[in-house]
């Protein structure tokens, strides 16, 4: 076979990055970490997200259970925990739904226990204080109101909880009680 027979052929390509390629995904990989890293470790918001849906659930409990037992339950946010209630002073506690509250550090600082209904406020947030009682009937009413009276005078009440930048809102409207 003579020269014009020959095939010039490429020298293969070696398998893997170029430098160039290598830089770029590390400058990527550098940007997204500075960016995620801090939302990864800050908690505040899932915390207030998480709070706030443990109040309404704690609300919305506490009236079920004044309705099934046919007796009153009490409300206190005293701005370090939501806690329910069978008296004003809040000496008889009602049975959290499973047996447990959450057991958070929070809970039990605030709470002291997990054998009742209460969740403690996670550091770092804020929350609205409130009393109030929830009827046999399922009817809120205002702490001065008669236990037993007809007429409540319990007005809309909106709870707040702030402290990772966001509105955390819980409201509570008369007569029906829902929560929201």
């Amino acid at each position: 076979m003579g020269p014009a027979l020959r095939r010039r052929t490429r020298p293969a390509r070696p398998d893997g990055f170029t430098l160039v390629e290598l830089v770029v995904i590390i400058v990527v990989i550098g940007i997204l970490g500075a960016t995620a890293a801090p939302r990864f470790f800050q908690s505040q918001g899932f915390d207030a997200v998480s709070y706030t849906d443990q109040v309404k659930a704690l609300l919305r409990y506490g009236q079920k259970i004044a309705i099934a037992q046919g007796r009153y339950v009490f409300v206190r946010l005293n701005g370090s925990s939501a806690a329910l209630c069978y008296d004003a002073a809040c000496t008889a506690h009602v049975t959290p739904p499973g047996g447990a509250n959450s057991g958070t550090r929070a809970t039990l600082a605030n709470c002291g226990s997990t054998a009742w209904a209460c969740e403690g406020i996670p550091s770092g947030l804020a929350a609205s204080t409130a009393t109030f009682y929830f009827d046999p009937t399922g009817q809120p009413f205002a702490p001065s109101d008669p236990l037993g009276g007809l007429n409540s005078t319990f007005a809309p009440l909106t709870l707040a909880i702030t402290g990772d930048g966001s509105p955390h809102n819980i409201i509570v409207t008369p007569v029906t009680g829902y929560v929201f």
